[in-house]
């Protein structure tokens, strides 16, 4: 059926307006409108008919929450924009903020147009899940079961990603909590189960210090791909003095020198080698340290400190020492010269420097993978090569798949697939090219991968999870079936009460997201985080404003909390000053329930500056709502004429 109404006659009727648009008491005009409605809603109601099944598995207390997501996404299969401009010419809800209670937004509509046709309208109220006020009071609900009160202050959480030094150090975490923490996330991705713990344990002290509830996510790390290690490069140190525009050296080279079996580091250094110890006691300040570095130049260092942790030795030229430099002192005026090697050089991890119009080959480790005599471009050519983690995924990729590494910063296209490896065609680099060095991410937006969304390290890591934290995150969800298998195991481990959050950081995740909340609403409480790093990747950066809109959207309809998430003040929190771009992203922020920070050296002002900013927008806007609030800027304005 179409929205539009019929065209009407050219000439001016007491109908119009000299402008040719009907007058809003045009009769025909809302009697079309009450007819598009009524469709609408018989629509969305057969779909709920439908979904009984699904239904049926939701808990009793996300029923109605549950039936409100399934007229939403029944209202939105159509293009409701000629409907929301007639709607709005009457001046009427468009439907355009019905997220939270569809069916009562739809039923006040139709209730008045029956009113401007003299119509009879029956109260309706008992076949709507939700209203107005009790769709609000649902997600005020939902959001602290998961998430906790938010602050009196403040509308929206805050959640920080808890650094290693958490585990080390309580102050650390003091500091974030008496900053405004309100969740504190824990990654399980890295570090480990004891580090967790102690994070957990000095979480919940700080807490108690504060007198204030921070609850705890841990994340598990899920079916995350990334790329193998690679070989490390040869064990090479280059120091090298800073200098001016003339050449002069205004601050030499330093370099710590310490026992071989020491890993004490010490600040305002450049770098560390381990030397013999009984040659590094023989140091005192003003010892002149020679030495051939690798390209055979002379070289000499000047020892200006010395302690128990080893000496600093400062040298003026740029030197290149290799695990074969011998280091020597004395030798001069009949005394012994004393030398020993550098010991102990850190190997630098190895890495590919990749092109545009490069070949790579991603392989499953197998001895065979990295043979290039099957490859299309060039058999003999010495191709580069880097093994996947997730070596099942090899097999599930097809050519002309794209695929992205290291959160995009490197693209190419699968131009060849062989039982164990991809020949990749690399299209996306700087001109100068990129790094891509082990341990860094892989997308592939356009594969259907089969993978496990527990991988056996998260069911071993879902042990301490269950014993520290108030809720569990799921990484890379992509089915329905995952979130099943994840309340399963909770429940196994006498964990049924824990609250799930729903990582959207895949497109087939994005794609299932309605699925995914249905089968979440059978825990006791959930939310969605919007992981936009790997979902910008996977979806497009371009599309990245639509796709987070689309959550938001979907999770108001079921009335289920959001985590606003990745990169929020990024550059505040690793270097302390913000981009004007990502004041303007944390401010939007105000739309979820919470704002999470990933950690960085300035973190405790990455906070307090999200503070401000969510206290002051939180006058302004709730989810899609525009709030007018006084404005104090021109409420005053003498230059304005009175009212």
């Amino acid at each position: 059926m179409s929205l539009h109404k019929p065209p009407a006659d050219t000439s001016i009727t007491s109908a119009e307006t000299a402008t040719g648009d009907s007058l809003p008491w045009d009769r025909e005009v809302c009697l079309g409108l009450i007819a598009l409605l009524w469709s609408l809603r018989q629509t969305m109601l057969e779909r709920e008919s439908q979904l009984q099944p699904e239904l049926g598995s939701v808990l009793p207390q996300h029923h109605d929450s549950a039936r409100n997501l399934i007229h939403y996404l029944s209202l939105r299969t159509v293009d409701l924009r000629p409907l929301q401009e007639q709607l709005a010419k009457l001046g009427l809800s468009s439907l355009g903020r019905a997220e939270s209670h569809v069916l009562a937004n739809l039923d006040k509509v139709l209730g008045l147009l029956h009113r401007l046709t003299d119509q009879v309208w029956q109260d309706r109220s008992g076949e709507e899940p939700v209203g107005s006020v009790s769709s609000r009071a649902r997600l005020v609900e939902h959001t602290e079961s998961l998430l906790g009160p938010a602050p009196p202050d403040r509308p929206v959480r805050i959640m920080v990603t808890l650094p290693a030094e958490a585990a080390q150090d309580f102050a650390v975490v003091r500091d974030l909590v008496n900053a405004g923490m309100d969740i504190a996330r824990i990654n399980c991705a890295h570090d480990g189960p004891q580090d967790w713990k102690t994070m957990a344990l000095h979480v919940r002290r700080a807490a108690q210090l504060a007198q204030r509830p921070v609850k705890i996510l841990m994340d598990l790390g899920g079916p995350k791909i990334r790329t193998g290690e690679m070989p490390p490069l040869a064990p090479v140190l280059k120091l090298k003095p800073s200098k001016d525009q003339f050449g002069r050296v205004f601050r030499p080279a330093r370099l710590h020198l310490r026992p071989i079996n020491s890993q004490e580091n010490v600040t305002g250094v450049d770098a560390s080698v381990g030397v013999w110890e009984v040659w590094l006691e023989r140091l005192k300040p003003g010892t002149s340290i020679e030495f051939s570095d690798a390209r055979g130049a002379k070289r000499h260092l000047m020892v200006v400190h010395v302690d128990a942790k080893g000496a600093i030795a400062e040298s003026l030229q740029t030197a290149y020492l290799t695990p074969e430099t011998v280091l020597s002192i004395g030798g001069t005026q009949g005394t012994k010269k004393h030398a020993t090697l550098v010991c102990q050089i850190d190997s630098p991890p190895g890495t590919l420097h990749l092109h545009r119009g490069d070949v790579l080959h991603l392989t499953d480790g197998s001895p065979m993978a990295s043979a290039a005599d099957d490859d299309a471009h060039d058999p003999g050519q010495d191709i580069a090569h880097i093994t996947c983690t997730s070596p099942q995924a090899i097999q599930q990729v097809k050519p002309g798949a794209r695929i992205w590494f290291d959160d995009g910063r490197i693209g190419g296209i699968v131009r060849h697939s062989f039982p164990n490896y991809l020949s990749i065609e690399i299209t996306q680099a700087r001109d100068a090219g990129e790094k891509l060095s082990g341990d860094k991410g892989i997308n592939l937006p356009d594969s259907q991968l089969d993978l496990p969304a527990l991988t056996p390290k998260d069911l071993l890591d879902l042990q301490t999870v269950a014993a520290e934290a108030d809720m569990v995150g799921l990484s890379f969800v992509q089915r329905s079936s995952d979130v099943d298998q994840l309340r399963k195991m909770l429940a196994e481990l006498g964990r049924a009460d824990m609250g799930l959050v729903l990582k959207i950081e895949t497109l087939q995740g994005f794609e299932n997201l309605p699925e995914l909340m249905l089968s979440a609403m059978a825990a006791s409480s959930a939310g969605i985080m919007i992981a936009r790093g790997d979902l910008a990747v996977e979806c497009g950066y371009e599309r990245m404003a639509e796709v987070q809109e689309e959550i938001l959207w979907c999770a108001e309809a079921g009335h289920m909390p959001v985590i606003w998430a990745t990169q929020v003040l990024e550059s505040l929190a690793k270097t302390g000053l913000p981009s004007r771009a990502e004041i303007s992203d944390a401010g939007l922020g105000v739309r979820a329930e919470c704002v999470m920070l990933n950690k960085g050296p300035y973190i405790t002002q990455a906070i307090r500056t999200l503070d401000d900013i969510l206290k002051r927008m939180g006058g302004h806007q709730d989810k899609k709502r525009p709030l007018l609030r006084a404005l104090r800027a021109w409420g005053d304005n003498p230059t304005l004429p009175p009212q």
